[in-house]
């Protein structure tokens, strides 16, 4: 990377967040890695990483959670295996299975679950997992790193040896210990530790007459420390026993690491996977965080980037309980360059870091905090210049120092390069540095680079508006308190507000007043007209909110009504259903009515139960298509219907002035009703032939049955 790279990671900021997403990490080598993320410029490349980072977030919200990937570092371990002949300690060996045993984890769970982590699956493609250096390792030492005593068979012979020669010496040292207790040569503690050796406490004045080796006495001289005589024997035995347990450790070690030598390569990859699953792992918990996401990449030249937060801004304010407020800001090639003006501490500068420090984190596989119909394209160049940067070991003014960067910029910049100025053009005289930051960025608008700049100067807004590929644009503010809303509003330029700004904090009108004689009238007019424009634009937005709120208020009744609509709807539709259930059963009582009546005149009992049993057929014939249990549901269907029907009745306002609305259908005359028609009965979906008509009573054949009917109730079909 060039020095105008390493200013722009430095302006921007990047090296903070940098540093954290480090602390977010497990492994020291992870940290070390974050500390210095690389910024990629291809395509894939960085498709790839942020893929990494957007799968492996996702696995904090589902059950398939990635296997941990935290281990202790090996460097010493790897670097003995370089060196032949050497042994790896057992702690060492258990630092080595445990890199062993989380990839292998790692291994098994992507081969399970490749089609939730499709790209984090592809990282161990290339890799091959080798039990035999885990299996081997268990072999050898267990979980609390003690070397098994079936390692070898030489192993197994001398601990046994050892126990059996610890037995003799504590079988000694007790039959010594009881002798001259009863003596009464030893003191109240009778025994103590030195050198490793249990030894008897003897009172200094009977240390002759104890026979043993004489290993120390007490700080007042009163006890000597002896070792029995009975027990030195077996004590030279233990010792010699030991060493030779020491050597066999030694070779049993020496010749575990020489198996695993030739899979130190394959260790050196396990441990490198761990090490960027740890970073990757970082970014995505740093990507939750900020509500970090993965936006569209795109080769259309279109940075867009919708409801964009700055990271750090953001942590700060939510550590602080403050709210922040996201910008949104685009570039594409019809409009390349945005120039944002207006009154300091509005956000300006703030705005033009978003922009740079979002593109850096998303070319480095950090996701990022931007809503997702944001779109994003790459840059090869990042060129700023943020801040005040006077140099003082080159000596050099602030303004020197930038010209300097110009020059740099001048060299650097083309189609590929997001460059972010603030401040464009101060540290010199107005009018002279003015018309070369105008200069400047001609050129830059000349070699199609994409950029934002913040400045106060009039004639660069103008540029700005003249210029068919860039545009202006402002922080907008509230025109009564003069607070900044840290709103960026594209399309026009900004006022500095500074005679309103100054009045508003107390400076007499007699100071401003003489302040505008001192300057061209034509600024000031230019100035107040923007100002005045930012006004009207804050008016507007106040009202657009107003009107959207009125909007959203009027959906939501729309929507209440459009449901009662079809709740009433349903119930019109229910009611239908019931009535010609009704006008079914009144057709049936009326068919009743007449083979009682007919059973009245004649007496026929048979006449009487044919006719009943045909009519109760004819209705059954209806119901064979369904079984008990949907003609029991329907009942019951039909009884709720009714008991809903009263209770709605019983809620309708009764008043002498009430009147229930329904449809006025004209009325048909009686006299064009002839035997033939096709009829039914009001709202009835029925229909019948009339056989007969007699005095307007017409006789309608429903095919099953018979009824009679005063033609007024009749409609024609």
């Amino acid at each position: 990377m060039n020095s105008l790279f390493h200013k722009a990671i430095a302006d921007l900021e990047f090296t903070t967040v940098c540093e954290q997403i480090a602390l977010l990490c497990h492994t020291e080598k992870g940290r070390d890695l974050v500390k210095d993320l690389p910024i990629y410029f291809s395509e894939s490349e960085v498709f790839q990483a942020l893929s990494y980072s957007s799968e492996y977030l996702s696995s904090f919200d589902n059950e398939n959670r990635i296997p941990n990937h935290g281990f202790e570092p090996i460097n010493e371990e790897l670097s003995l295996l370089r060196i032949e002949n050497t042994a790896i300690e057992p702690e060492g060996f258990q630092r080595i299975a445990q890199v062993c045993e989380l990839f292998e984890a790692h291994h098994k769970f992507f081969k399970k679950f490749n089609d939730y982590y499709p790209t984090l699956s592809t990282r161990l493609d290339a890799l091959v997992y080798q039990p035999e250096i885990k299996k081997q390792i268990a072999l050898v030492i267990d979980r609390f790193g003690v070397i098994k005593s079936n390692a070898s068979p030489v192993l197994i012979d001398l601990r046994r040896s050892i126990n059996e020669v610890r037995s003799k010496i504590n079988q000694s040292f007790g039959a010594a210990l009881n002798q001259y207790t009863k003596l009464d040569y030893l003191d109240e503690i009778r025994e103590s530790v030195i050198e490793n050796q249990r030894v008897l406490a003897v009172k200094s004045m009977y240390r002759r007459k104890v026979k043993g080796s004489l290993l120390g006495n007490s700080k007042t001289g009163s006890i000597v420390y002896i070792l029995p005589e009975s027990t030195q024997k077996y004590s030279r035995d233990l010792a010699d026993l030991v060493y030779e347990e020491t050597q066999e450790i030694r070779r049993i070690l020496v010749e575990l690491t020489n198996f695993i030598r030739p899979s130190k390569r394959d260790i050196e990859l396990y441990v490198d996977y761990l090490v960027h699953t740890d970073v990757i792992a970082a970014k995505a918990k740093y990507g939750q965080k900020i509500g970090g996401i993965m936006p569209t990449l795109n080769n259309g030249r279109r940075l867009f980037l919708k409801d964009a937060y700055h990271p750090l801004l953001l942590l700060q304010n939510k550590k602080e309980n403050r709210l922040t407020k996201p910008q949104t800001i685009e570039l594409h090639p019809e409009n390349r360059i945005i120039v944002i003006s207006g009154p300091n501490a509005g956000g300006k500068s703030i705005t033009l870091k978003t922009v740079g420090l979002l593109q850096l984190m998303l070319q480095a596989g950090v996701l990022i905090p931007v809503h997702r119909a944001s779109t994003v394209c790459l840059f090869e160049n990042f060129l700023t210049d943020i801040g005040d940067n006077q140099s003082i070991e080159n000596h050099l003014s602030t303004y020197s120092y930038r010209l300097k960067n110009m020059r740099q910029f001048l060299h650097k910049c083309d189609d590929t390069t997001l460059f972010l100025i603030d401040e464009f053009g101060t540290g010199s005289d107005p009018e002279l540095g003015g018309a070369l930051a105008e200069v400047f960025l001609e050129e830059f608008y000349e070699r199609l680079a994409y950029g934002v700049i913040t400045t106060h100067y009039s004639n660069l807004k103008l540029l700005a508006n003249e210029l068919a590929h860039a545009t202006n644009a402002n922080m907008l503010f509230d025109n009564s308190s003069l607070e900044p809303t840290y709103q960026l509003v594209l399309g026009e330029a900004g006022s500095s507000f500074t005679f309103e700004v100054a009045e508003k904090n107390g400076i007499p009108y007699r100071f401003l007043n003489r302040a505008k004689k001192k300057i061209e009238g034509g600024k000031v007019r230019f100035d107040q007209t923007i100002a005045k424009l930012q006004k009207e634009r804050s008016k507007m937005t106040k009202t657009e909110s107003v009107l959207e709120e009125q909007s959203k208020r009027a959906k939501s009744e729309a929507e209440k009504l459009e449901k009662l609509n079809e709740k009433l709807d349903d119930k019109l539709k229910n009611y239908q259903q019931l009535y010609d259930y009704h006008q079914r059963m009144i057709q049936l009582g009326q068919k009743l009515d007449e083979l009682s009546e007919r059973y009245f005149v004649d007496q026929k009992k048979r006449n009487l139960i044919g006719s009943l049993i045909h009519l109760v057929e004819t209705e059954n014939s209806k119901r064979k298509k369904k079984n008990v249990e949907t003609v029991k549901n329907e009942r019951k269907s039909k009884q709720a219907q009714e008991s809903e029907l009263k209770d709605d009745l019983k809620t309708l306002p009764v008043t002498k002035n009430a009147v229930v609305k329904k449809k006025v259908k004209a009325k048909p005359d009686i006299s064009s009703f002839k035997v033939g028609d096709k009829v039914r009965l009001e709202d009835s979906k029925s229909t019948g032939t009339i056989d007969t008509i007699e005095k307007e009573i017409a006789t309608v054949n429903y095919g099953m049955f018979t009824t009679k009917v005063h033609l007024s109730k009749l409609e024609k079909h």
